[in-house]
């Protein structure tokens, strides 16, 4: 379990007026114009909307890959301007955790060191990470392929692996980009019910770009974003026949 922290009325993360430009030819592309979100703790989102639309710019600052964007970040009420790269770098290492679209397991490590290495960064002694691995690939259901390596996995296996990598550290906010984008329809509903089964354990809280509907019945709150703008988007309209736990069954 995470160790207790003070509970605080700011959001978890704030982005406000947030934009971001690449550069294309002689003119600049505005991939986010003036984005304002709020992402509370234990709160899973899912950030929808056509390639192109700004969706991976959105999950790169959020999840501190990308400064290079004009507007206002703040962590806890915390503006992240006045932190210098090493804090930034901390707070990414100690806070964040990602579940890539590819998975980017490391092929040569098994399993187990595939889960380990984000404590390894951390610092840890060699008995605590090996406890708290232990612990999570048993959450995840692959204990017994601990000494595997990735291309011995199935899909599914393989992201339950990164989902235990991005859980494992017990982060504040996880980054999800795609997470079911590789997987059949079964295995999709599963990975999904373990990623918000095991978030909502720790209290974290989930930003999950995705294309798939299915994802939508595991989230609390739909974010759609057309043209490089952000807008909140009823549920409702994106209902599907079964609920959560029936699309799980």
């Amino acid at each position: 379990m995470r160790a207790p922290h003070t509970a605080s009325s700011a959001p978890l993360l704030r982005l406000a007026g947030l934009r971001k430009r690449y550069p294309l030819g002689q003119h600049r592309i505005e991939a986010l114009r003036g984005v304002d979100l709020e992402i509370r703790e234990g709160e899973i989102l899912a950030l929808t909307g056509p390639s192109g639309s700004g969706k991976s710019s959105l999950l790169h600052i959020a999840g501190l890959i990308d400064a290079d964007y004009q507007g206002q970040l703040e962590w806890q009420g915390r503006p992240l301007s006045g932190m210098g790269m090493h804090a930034l770098t901390q707070l990414r290492r100690d806070a964040l955790g990602f579940i890539f679209q590819g998975f980017n397991l490391v092929p040569v490590m098994s399993v187990a060191d595939n889960v380990d290495f984000p404590l390894l960064l951390q610092g840890l002694t060699k008995a605590e990470r090996a406890a708290r691995v232990a612990s999570m690939l048993a959450d995840v259901g692959l204990e017994q392929h601990a000494a595997k390596r990735p291309d011995a996995l199935s899909g599914g296996q393989r992201q339950r692996v990164a989902i235990a990598r991005a859980l494992v550290k017990q982060p504040r906010l996880i980054i999800a980009d795609e997470p079911t984008a590789s997987l059949d329809s079964h295995t999709a509903t599963q990975v999904l019910q373990l990623l918000r089964e095991r978030a909502k354990a720790q209290g974290a809280a989930v930003l999950m770009a995705t294309h798939d509907a299915r994802a939508l019945l595991f989230c609390d709150r739909v974010l759609q974003l057309e043209d490089g703008r952000l807008q909140d988007a009823r549920l409702a309209d994106y209902t599907l026949n079964p609920t959560p736990s029936e699309a799980a069954a």
